[in-house]
């Protein structure tokens, strides 16, 4: 975003969401399944992990493009949170700084805001599980921030290998996370249902002594590829 004068900075005041019910049904699935589920696009990559265990989350992202070092529209996107969202925060250049603590978790909670996504750092972690509001950050650090630059919020951003616009939906556990568009929510659910189900099913063979190898077909597979069983 640029004008004449310069890059725009902007705070979108007001995004479409998904369907609360929608994303109230698709935490509980898992990131494994969404992801699996919708042709396995979505994950944001190995970088972004948990600070918590046990923690599983949906919501919708109120995006942040912000400064590396400084959080000051971390405190901009506050007043745009509802309850049901998730605060996802990318930076224009790499950031190891500690962005994100209590005291903005404390207004976090405050406006119902359901966890948060950052591709730098955050700090306070031992008071963050204390609190409860769960994070998937990409570090841990101490490091301070200023309050000095202008950034967006509610702006397209890119999330490791995924763009993430304002009102997708944030899918979060203990495996990472995964974005859903917004758009495609309520396919995105019945898909991963479809899988659940098909993954009950499975369940139940294996647990009756079914071979894997078997029903999946690998064994033949694998005599195709040239594998071969040796009794030494």
């Amino acid at each position: 975003m640029t004008n004449s004068h310069g890059p725009r900075h902007v705070v979108v005041t007001s995004i479409e969401r998904a369907a609360g019910d929608l994303v109230d049904q698709l935490a509980p699935v898992g990131t494994a399944t969404v992801h699996e589920a919708i042709g396995r696009r979505g994950y944001v990559g190995p970088h972004i992990a948990p600070i918590q265990h046990g923690a599983r989350i949906a919501g919708s992202a109120i995006t942040v493009l912000s400064h590396p070092g400084d959080n000051a529209m971390l405190h901009a996107a506050v007043e745009q949170c509802q309850p049901g969202d998730v605060l996802v925060v990318a930076n224009t250049a790499p950031s190891t700084h500690g962005m994100f603590g209590d005291l903005l978790a404390t207004s976090l909670l405050q406006r119902g805001v359901r966890g948060l996504v950052i591709d730098a750092g955050v700090r306070d972690t031992a008071d963050l599980r204390e609190m409860g509001f769960p994070v998937w950050t990409q570090h841990v650090s101490c490091q301070g921030t200023v309050k000095n630059t202008p950034g967006s919020v509610n702006v397209p951003i890119r999330m490791g290998e995924q763009v993430v616009n304002p009102g997708d939906v944030v899918c979060a556990d203990d495996d990472g996370v995964v974005i859903v568009a917004r758009s495609e929510a309520a396919w995105a659910l019945d898909q991963s249902n479809a899988r659940l189900a098909k993954e009950s099913e499975t369940r139940a063979r294996l647990e009756a002594g079914e071979l894997g190898l078997d029903f999946y077909g690998l064994r033949e597979k694998l005599v195709a590829m040239g594998v071969q069983w040796v009794e030494s």
